[in-house]
């Protein structure tokens, strides 16, 4: 990991710059005030983008107070960076590619000495993703999901306007990204939350999904927890949309959640 500039709203928050093949992500870690023992570890990961205005950061604006609070609350260490082509990230997306860089900040969170195990939590598509790592890599502890689609092949259908709205978003940045749209596509039809997750348990799982969600439907997060032959904590929070971050009911299950880890 590369040091950055220290702007970090919180005492013990400091950016970092995490390598992920041959690019940076721009990286967030707080970490716990308890710097006499070794402590858990939380990933914080971010969803794909709804607009151009969601790419302001290093990384989101709210994803470094969640990561703050939950480090406040709870005196783990909390790491949060903004996948490939968002924020002040290098690179453009693929969904292979934001798998390879949780994976990358798995492993930088895991290199700190004072770091006892690592959890992830992720929203909406980080959510899936933080499923798949976790399904890849039994040394990750356990997986909160909120908001989490069951699967990116619907995105496959029509790539070439998939890749046109990642473009629009910021997401996709160099004109002749990607070079081979059909590889591009593939790569949305295999990486497959719903067969990773059966993989997680008896590793604990925490789903919360909004009862009206409007761009992920409910469906998804009964189908994960069918997946994993209902070894999870499925929450359906009334009234709740996509949005999930912030709803104070997610947040204080997600606590309550870190809370019983250890």
């Amino acid at each position: 990991m590369l040091p950055m500039s220290t702007t970090g709203p919180a005492p013990a928050g400091r950016e970092l710059a995490i390598p992920s093949g041959d690019i940076r992500l721009a990286a967030y870690l707080v970490t716990s005030s308890h710097t006499t023992v070794r402590r858990p570890g939380l990933v914080l990961c971010h969803g794909f983008p709804m607009s151009p205005t969601q790419q302001v950061g290093f990384p989101g604006r709210g994803y470094i107070d969640l990561a703050d609070r939950i480090a406040a609350d709870t005196g783990w260490h909390v790491l949060t960076f903004s996948f490939r082509g968002t924020g002040r990230s290098e690179g453009n997306f693929s969904v292979a590619g934001w798998l390879a860089d949780l994976q990358a900040a798995i492993a930088a969170l895991r290199g700190f000495p004072s770091v006892d195990g690592v959890w992830l939590c992720g929203f909406a598509a980080g959510g899936a993703l933080a499923l798949c790592a976790a399904g890849e890599d039994p040394a990750v502890r356990g997986v909160a999901a909120m908001s989490a689609p069951a699967d990116f092949g619907d995105r496959a259908t029509d790539a070439r306007r998939f890749v046109a709205q990642a473009r629009q978003v910021g997401a996709i940045r160099d004109a002749d990204f990607p070079p081979d749209v059909e590889a591009w596509a593939r790569e949305l039809k295999d990486v497959r939350p719903l067969v990773m997750i059966a993989k997680i348990p008896p590793r604990p799982i925490l789903l919360v999904h909004g009862a009206n969600d409007e761009v992920v439907p409910l469906i998804d997060a009964r189908a994960l927890a069918d997946a994993a032959e209902g070894q999870v904590q499925l929450k359906v929070l009334a009234g709740a949309g996509h949005r999930l971050r912030h709803d104070p009911r997610a947040v204080a299950l997600l606590l309550g959640w870190i809370d019983r880890q250890t």
